[in-house]
């Protein structure tokens, strides 16, 4: 008898291991299924519907969160048309928005962030860009992380605080950059003629950019200061109204351009100008990127495109 129940004992203990075995398998295929399905449907679609309200067919109301999940943020700092465009929208939610985005978005957040700087590292361009984003986003956390208690951030705190000594770590890493000079050596900048530099310098969109040229020779120093060079930058960026505020004389009674633009843009933003923008569909109510498809019903879906500047991308989820 004792012989005969030990035996059976090992059978249901086989019986037993035997059933969990076949639960714990299923549930791994179904799990594979699952995640094999959402990263299809993620990669699929990288367009998003937005809607402002509750319907028959959609049940509540787009989030900037969820547009930022969705649109393939990761892929467009690759591109360098769209490069400074994500930046500027990164750093426009680090101002004010970042609290709008649900735990996974800020997640996602982080690591396009990181993305941005691995980027910069290895190229060594938008240096500054990056520095700046990344200043304005160690500000706002260091607020934010004084409220805590008061459901401003989602996440423990321990989190947040590790992420802002990324932060730190990351500026580090840009302050210690070495530019290095290219291997080649033909012709350079300074050696073509001084209308076509003037003509490449006014190209520059942003006064510093042509102050920092300006320091790598002294030939270019006296190009960086040319008036109509700083006048045209003036009239680009702000209107005639805005300028005849702030007009300011130099010691020969002319008007000072370079300070005026220097003092403008304490005053007043720049205009931005992008290579390639998110697009809004009027027709159907679709954001996208430039040349994404997306199941429009329109006869000709082209016309019905709008360009989204980063300001009006945020404003779109403001409700």
């Amino acid at each position: 008898i004792h012989s005969f129940c030990k035996k059976d004992d090992h059978n249901k203990e086989n019986l037993f291991n035997s059933l969990n075995y076949d639960v714990a398998a299923k549930k791994r295929k179904k799990d594979l299924l699952n995640n094999k399905t959402k990263i299809q449907y993620f990669h699929q679609e990288k367009w998003i519907y937005v809607h402002k309200g509750s319907t028959k067919e959609r049940h509540g109301y787009c989030t900037l969160g969820e547009a930022f999940n969705r649109l393939d943020f990761s892929s467009a700092i690759l591109d360098s048309r769209r490069f400074n465009y994500v930046v500027r929208l990164l750093e426009l939610i680090a101002k004010s928005q970042l609290t709008s985005l649900s735990g996974i978005a800020q997640k996602n957040y982080m690591n396009i962030l990181e993305k941005v700087v691995q980027k910069v590292l290895e190229d060594q361009q938008n240096i500054r860009l990056i520095r700046e984003l990344l200043q304005t986003l160690y500000t706002s956390l260091c607020t934010l992380v004084q409220r805590v208690g008061k459901s401003v951030l989602v996440g423990n705190i321990n989190m947040w605080v590790h992420r802002m000594e990324s932060i730190l770590h990351w500026q580090q890493q840009l302050n210690n950059i070495q530019i290095t000079r290219p291997a080649f050596k033909g012709t350079t900048f300074t050696d073509l003629p001084l209308c076509l530099q003037l003509n490449i310098m006014q190209r520059l969109s942003d006064g510093r950019d042509l102050v920092s040229l300006g320091q790598v020779a002294p030939d270019l120093q006296v190009l960086s200061e040319d008036r109509l060079l700083w006048k045209k930058l003036c009239q680009y960026h702000f209107t005639d109204r805005q300028i005849r505020k702030r007009l300011i004389l130099s010691d020969k009674g002319q008007l000072d351009w370079k300070k005026m633009y220097f003092k403008l843009i304490r005053c007043y933003p720049r205009k931005e100008q992008y290579g390639d923008t998110l697009q809004l569909c009027r027709h159907c109510h679709i954001l996208s990127w430039k040349g994404t498809d997306h199941p429009c019903t329109a006869n000709n879906p082209e016309t019905c495109s709008t360009s989204l500047s980063p300001q009006d991308f945020i404003n779109l989820f403001r409700f």
